[in-house]
């Protein structure tokens, strides 16, 4: 068989596998990505896996770039792909995206030992009390502006009827006023 019908075929066959399963994402029929842990898990990672030309007799492109591992220091990262790619060593060959998902759910904890999660942790603690005493000024600042002069409420007054509506064409442009300042070529 050609790569090209072996990925067919495990295209076909994971489709079928993780179909319904939300950790699974198909970016394109060659490239995939798959949560590792629950959501909200501290100790989750995304594994994308895209294959080569030539795969499934070369190995597959590994990477652990996506956002969701932002949380995740470049050496737990560079540890779980050295981990993975000795089983692509071992796999080689044979179609094994499936393997290397169901090979790092079940060695999850192991890739993350060293992980801490206790630095994101404090990130996100420091981002919300960052953003906290932003929020709380400009709501002043709005209750400011709210609040009118008598001499404000007044002209608002003015405008409006008596239920608080502008009356009908109040931005509307006096059509005559505007051509006399504008000087049109009828004129002349």
């Amino acid at each position: 068989m050609s790569a090209n019908e072996d990925q067919e075929m495990e295209l076909e066959a994971l489709r079928s596998i993780y179909e319904g399963d939300e950790s699974f994402r198909e970016l394109s029929p060659v490239s995939f990505q798959y949560r590792i842990g629950e959501n909200g898990d501290p100790k989750a990672f995304l594994i994308e896996i895209s294959w080569t030309e030539t795969y499934p007799q070369t190995a597959p492109i590994l990477s652990m770039n996506a956002f969701f591992n932002n949380t995740i220091s470049s050496a737990v990262k560079q540890s779980i792909l050295a981990k993975l790619q000795e089983a692509v060593e071992a796999n080689l060959g044979t179609a094994m995206t499936y393997t290397l998902f169901e090979y790092a759910k079940d060695n999850k904890e192991q890739f993350m030992e060293n992980h801490n999660p206790i630095n994101s942790a404090t990130s996100i603690s420091n981002i919300i009390s960052i953003e906290t005493p932003n929020t709380a000024p400009s709501s002043k600042k709005k209750d400011k502006k709210e609040q009118l002069s008598k001499a404000q409420k007044r002209k608002l007054a003015d405008k409006t009827d008596h239920k608080g509506e502008l009356p009908r064409g109040w931005n509307w442009v006096d059509v005559v006023k505007h051509l006399s300042k504008t000087g049109s070529k009828d004129d002349e």
